[in-house]
């Protein structure tokens, strides 16, 4: 389960220091500056429309059925950008991708879900989130290194899904509870609260999910246009994001029993918007690498606090339609990642994007701590 979460964040990390040469290698093509960029997160968009379907899929079907599937998808549809000749055949495949993402992720999650609870559910999300980002880290990196081979060079690491698929057939097993009569769903007690409760968690995923992608979509052109590192170097720097989102995440469970919800979410968004106004401060390869470290440790605290708590309040029956959900709001983030930043970017520059988003996640930090101290109170009252 830990391998397969670092299938989420492959399908866009990997590639992200091959945009330069995607840019390139089509030049000629209308739009091109705004189209390769989606190469790196149109699977966000496709994701986001499958995923719900895929966790209605999997609470009627089963998890695996439906994750053996998508492995197969997934593997096909990512090493296709060794071949694909134009710009609309790489976007083909990587909406292929996404609709394979979208069955890995939510099975994964609602798996995590089934098989856990409590104090280990928190203790595991967080291992799945840090395994997430220790891939990261080994797929932006080295997605960098192969790209100063060719830019198609990374599409091949794609066919890694291949491998996972025996393991998947001999350790997972089918949990219990999904297993229902043909058209029938039980009824648990799902109350107002609850469902308010998922629809916070989606905003925060989308908004947390936005933020993310502003580091692959925009920092390898932004240190390109500073010259202050290749693509090694841009991919070294932007690999400190995840590795630092794994940290934090790894720790988790850890903060957990000490800090509830709203003040996890208070941290993560305070630590996320100081990490992105000192990228916006700061012009030199090692300060702008810190920086992104330190935007990487609000990330992890944020992302693991919104899956743990997720899956908290969602009832067995239907976990897999909320991992859905969950998992189209990460990626409708993703997918309007670049669409929001590039206007911007074209307008105000590279910096004032990460000041502005900085703002933005340190407004939701004190959203947190002011629900965080309300809490508090009404407890001591």
């Amino acid at each position: 389960m830990l391998l397969l979460a670092s299938l989420t964040i492959m399908s866009g990390a990997l590639i992200a220091t091959s945009l330069p040469g995607i840019e390139a290698r089509f030049a000629n093509h209308e739009n091109v500056v705004m189209l390769s960029r989606l190469v790196l997160t149109l699977p966000g968009l496709f994701v986001a429309i499958g995923a719900p379907f895929a966790g209605a899929i999997a609470d009627r079907i089963g998890r695996k059925p439906l994750l053996l599937m998508s492995l197969l998808l997934y593997g096909t549809a990512g090493a296709s950008g060794l071949f694909a000749d134009s710009l609309s055949g790489l976007l083909i495949g990587r909406a292929l991708l996404g609709l394979a993402v979208a069955g890995t992720m939510t099975t994964a999650t609602a798996l995590v879900g089934d098989y856990f609870s409590g104090d280990m559910r928190d203790r595991f999300m967080g291992y799945q989130v840090a395994f997430t980002g220790l891939g990261g880290l080994v797929f932006i990196a080295g997605g960098g290194v192969l790209t100063e081979l060719h830019w198609r060079s990374p599409f091949a690491v794609y066919a890694i899904a291949f491998l996972l698929i025996p393991a998947v057939l001999k350790v997972l097993y089918e949990p219990e509870p999904v297993r229902h009569e043909p058209g029938h769903v039980p009824a648990d007690d799902v109350t107002r609260r609850d469902i308010l409760l998922v629809a916070l968690f989606c905003l925060i995923a989308a908004l947390n999910s936005t933020a993310f992608y502003l580091i692959p979509t925009q920092m390898p052109f932004y240190i390109e246009k500073l010259g202050i590192a290749p693509a090694s170097g841009t991919g070294l720097a932007m690999g400190l994001l995840p590795l630092a989102s794994a940290i934090a995440s790894l720790n988790y469970g850890r903060l957990r029993r000490h800090f509830t919800i709203p003040a996890l979410f208070a941290i993560g968004f305070g630590i996320m918007a100081v990490g992105m106004n000192l990228i916006a401060l700061t012009q030199d390869y090692f300060g702008i690498a810190g920086s992104i470290g330190l935007t990487g440790l609000g990330l992890g605290m944020v992302i693991s606090n919104m899956m743990a708590g997720a899956m908290a309040v969602a009832p067995p029956s239907i976990r897999g339609r909320v991992a859905g959900v969950l998992t189209a709001s990460i990626f409708i983030g993703q997918f309007l990642s670049p669409l929001i930043s590039q206007p911007w970017v074209d307008a105000f520059g590279y910096r004032a994007i990460y000041h502005d988003m900085g703002m933005l996640v340190g407004c939701f930090a004190v959203v947190g701590l002011l629900t965080a101290i309300r809490r508090r109170i009404s407890v001591t009252a």
